[in-house]
């Protein structure tokens, strides 16, 4: 019997299932892996907006994490909302010794602009989780959050890498989707370790379909690690997979619809 790829996410839940968890599994799913869960806060979230957010306390985020890994096992690791610097504290923690690559996704805000991050818990981000990761992969808010560096075009997403760079994961994946009009040749992603440099260009699509966009993204270089890719064939593939999806993307709610994270299965709407 074939066994797929074990990849654990440990993040929020989105009520509306277009982001978080919810978008995690559904590309760990797509992507032909295993996808297990460690789940950190409960949102109440739909298209317009965070109404609530509820963090769960660190032990039991502790006893998830060891639940899993101890008995199945994991191939590959995506963190993202971790809002408390305790969260971030405990999840670095057991991310030590932990010989899985590791993707963070530093989420800072949500779509929609609400704050998903903690000030406190910076610190701990730059000091503790962002020298665990394999891969890191801020947008241009996060990036700008996490190191000062605000890009307004793609050789400012150098300077923002080089700076994240330092806080030491092996690689940075700067996300240009939200570059200005004309600073860039469609939606450009840099990755980058500091001295091999990758640029990972795709049309840029205007449409309402874009929620979940960034844990998506996170979530297939995951998948793609677990099943033997190296980092840049795991980002070119994450990214060939977030395109299709947010072209495939559909309108649910009032407000930002999600990615079609089946969209490579068939239509399904």
């Amino acid at each position: 019997m074939h066994i797929p790829p074990r990849v654990l996410t440990v993040a929020g839940s989105d009520s509306g299932g277009g982001a978080g968890i919810q978008a995690d599994l559904k590309t760990m799913l797509a992507l032909g892996t295993h996808g297990m869960s460690v789940l950190t806060a409960v949102t109440a979230q739909n298209s317009l907006g965070v109404q609530g957010a509820w963090d769960l306390p660190a032990e039991a985020v502790r006893a998830q994490f060891r639940s899993v890994v101890d008995d199945i096992g994991v191939q590959a690791v995506k963190t993202g909302m971790l809002s408390s610097a305790e969260l971030v504290a405990t999840v670095a923690e057991l991310l030590t010794g932990l010989r899985a690559p590791v993707v963070v996704d530093p989420v800072g805000v949500s779509k929609h602009g609400d704050p998903l991050l903690a000030a406190d818990a910076l610190e701990a981000v730059r000091t503790a989780l962002l020298p665990a990761a394999t891969v890191a992969t801020p947008n241009l808010d996060e990036v700008a959050q996490l190191t000062g560096v605000r890009v307004e075009d793609e050789a400012d997403m150098r300077r923002a890498a080089a700076a994240l760079l330092d806080f030491g994961p092996r690689w940075a994946l700067i996300k240009g989707g939200h570059l200005p009009a004309g600073a860039g040749d469609g939606a450009v992603d840099l990755l980058t370790d500091g001295t091999e440099e990758h640029w990972l260009r795709a049309p840029r699509h205007d449409n309402r379909h874009t929620h979940g966009t960034g844990c998506t993204l996170a979530a297939a270089l995951a998948a793609q690690l677990a099943k033997g890719d190296t980092v840049p064939q795991a980002a070119a593939a994450a990214k060939d997979y977030v395109t299709g999806a947010i072209t495939a993307g559909f309108r649910l709610g009032a407000g930002i619809g999600p990615v079609h994270h089946g969209w490579r299965l068939g239509d399904g709407h």
